[in-house]
């Protein structure tokens, strides 16, 4: 072996590759996956999973006594797009200085199977969440979708009305918060946005939906966020904030009402979706289905759709591999060589 190269642990020719790995943080990953490039980015994502084109075993979850942390593996041959993600959760975090969640991504070669990049996985999963989002509005919202009721103002809220605003023409959000500093900043932000809608901060829910043409419920709650009577035809919603058996943004009468129910994952969501578990809801589709031409999309102005995402992993190794490819393109990020 002494007179061969190494690639990835193989030597060659006299000489030793250094092998090397591009660390790319928050900043870089926002300037890499705009939003509209991420949403098409996760149309890819869906169409492949739901074509049964992607290797995605179930997220592992390992405990320990402080949190949990959770894998996420993913491979989809058709473009090369191989990535895991680490999550982890751990409820003593803010008192440590550290943030409850954290999360990295890494993009693997499916050739050789050596790392070529460390991305944050905050915002990737922001946007590539939001970006789903998107996927779905585009699919189910009425073409002339212009006000949005927003519940939530934190990271996803922003980046969930960040990628409707990449696929409908909107001039209005009606927008409520567990606290009212939380929705003056998030209105504050979101004047500075180019085509920036007008902002209504609201008390009660019933003024969000009310004449909201999508809705999107992108918070913490454990108990449904709006009464589903209120909903009127034609609405859109999408909840991306609860993701596991016990809780739910939306009540049954929601789900009751809604002509069509559509998710990320048949097989997450019936085990994660209290939003469906709970009211024993039926599944039209997987967004990747419409997607692909499978399953209709919309089907008139006056329904009412529903579309829940608990995350699929996916989601991560697309905008992973797409973040890596501008990253090469533009230079982004710092490589470090592992020698």
């Amino acid at each position: 072996m002494e007179d061969g190269k190494m690639e990835g642990g193989r030597m060659e020719e006299g000489r030793m590759e250094v092998m090397s790995i591009r660390i790319l943080s928050a900043s870089d990953v926002r300037a890499a996956l705009p939003m509209p490039k991420a949403v098409d980015a996760m149309r890819s994502a869906y169409g492949q999973l739901s074509a049964g084109k992607a290797i995605a075993p179930p997220r592992q979850h390992i405990s320990t006594d402080k949190g949990v942390t959770l894998i996420m593996p993913a491979y989809l041959p058709e473009q090369n797009e191989f990535g895991i993600k680490v999550v982890s959760v751990y409820d003593d975090n803010p008192n440590l200085d550290l943030p409850r969640i954290t999360a990295t991504v890494l993009v693997l070669d499916p050739t050789t199977g050596a790392p070529k990049a460390f991305i944050d996985g905050g915002s990737l999963t922001a946007i590539r969440t939001g970006a789903g989002g998107g996927v779905a509005a585009d699919l189910l919202a009425r073409q002339d979708a212009k006000t949005v009721g927003l519940f939530g103002a934190g990271v996803q809220a922003r980046s969930q009305l960040q990628a409707v605003m990449a696929v409908r023409d909107i001039r209005r959000v009606n927008l409520i918060s567990r606290t009212e500093a939380s929705a003056e900043q998030l209105s504050a932000e979101i004047s500075g946005w180019r085509n920036a809608p007008r902002v209504n901060l609201v008390r009660h829910p019933k003024a969000v939906v009310a004449d909201a043409d999508i809705v999107i419920c992108a918070t913490t709650s454990a108990t449904p966020l709006f009464d589903g009577n209120t909903l009127q035809p034609g609405t859109h919603i999408t909840a991306v904030g609860t993701f596991v058996p016990e809780k739910r943004e939306v009540d049954t009468t929601t789900i009751r009402r809604a002509d069509r129910i559509v998710v990320d994952s048949r097989e997450a969501c019936l085990e994660e979706a209290g939003d469906l578990i709970i009211p024993n809801a039926k599944i039209d589709a997987e967004i990747g289905e419409i997607v692909n031409g499978d399953k209709p999309g919309r089907e008139s102005d006056a329904e009412i759709t529903f579309f829940k995402s608990v995350g699929v992993a996916v989601q991560d190794a697309v905008a992973g591999a797409a973040v890596l490819a501008a990253a090469e393109a533009e230079g982004l990020g710092t490589v470090i060589e592992m020698d």
